[in-house]
């Protein structure tokens, strides 16, 4: 097993977390247990963070913060620690996010990144790929943190009705994501729209893309490949994506008539039955 001595606080910022965090509970006199037991977790966990081996949490960090009278240092530098666990080629979208005033997405069978339950996140990334599944999820929700913020981006959804059949995860999981997502509607700074099957073609049809508006900055779309991420700042793209996207929002159904779908289809098709009587 690896020694927290032997961590280089500058090798990572999740090597620079667990030195921190080590570094801070010797000098309170805490041992891992205590330290664990004061912030409802368990040294063993405590443990595991501080060798590198565990991501910390939000939850943990803000614990920790208060327990250590930190001042906030772990809950900032979990931001970073998570970030950086997120794939090379994915860390720049998600600077975009956080400093996005406007985040207008298009999703053609899967709901947004930010708007995902837990549940809905890890069926999503253990497709094909149990590894290291539960941390994954974990960078994954700690991007929606930044509708939190004091001044959040607007974030507007359209999503193809057909991801709302789109069983991902069961009934169970599907319930509860679509729940979360009828969860804001009464926010105006999340809205979500569905394109309709009675569409028909759409100005989508190319594929799900994110446009990113800032307040001084130039607008930036972004789409994926399979393990690649493609920015564009270039005006004619972003220009044609703007346009694009305006039409989709024109076919989509109201933001009324969206929630309306979403609760048809929870209980149509993933509503919980009774057990016929034999």
């Amino acid at each position: 097993m690896t020694h927290i001595n032997a961590l280089d606080p500058g090798a990572s910022p999740l090597d620079y977390y667990g030195y921190e965090l080590r570094r801070h509970r010797e000098a309170a006199g805490l041992t891992q247990r205590q330290l664990g037991d004061i912030v409802n977790y368990t040294g063993s966990l405590v443990g595991q963070i501080e060798t590198a081996r565990k991501l910390p949490t939000p939850e943990f960090s803000e614990r920790v913060d208060a327990a250590l009278g930190t001042d906030g240092m772990f809950s900032r530098l979990v931001e970073l620690v998570l970030r950086s666990r997120l794939p090379a080629w994915f860390q720049q979208v998600a600077e975009l996010e956080g400093r996005a005033l406007e985040i207008c997405t298009f999703q053609t069978h899967v709901i947004h990144g930010l708007l995902q339950t837990r549940a809905y996140a890890r069926a999503v990334l253990g497709v094909l790929d149990q590894t290291d599944v539960e941390d994954r999820t974990a960078v994954r929700l700690a991007r929606q943190r930044i509708l939190e913020k004091e001044e959040p981006p607007i974030l507007w959804m359209v999503i193809s009705e057909a991801a709302l059949y789109q069983e991902t995860g069961g009934a169970e999981t599907m319930r509860g994501q679509l729940a979360h997502l009828l969860s804001f509607e009464c926010n105006p700074r999340v809205n979500v729209q569905v394109l309709p099957f009675s569409a028909g073609a759409h100005a989508g049809l190319q594929g799900a893309f994110n446009l990113y508006r800032f307040r001084r900055d130039p607008d930036i779309v972004y789409t994926e490949g399979y393990g690649s991420g493609h920015p564009a700042a270039n005006p004619d793209t972003v220009s044609d994506c703007s346009l694009r996207y305006d039409h989709l929002q024109a076919a989509a159904l109201s933001l009324k008539d969206s929630a309306e779908l979403i609760r048809r289809v929870t209980e149509e098709r993933y509503g919980q039955r009774d057990n016929p009587v034999a």
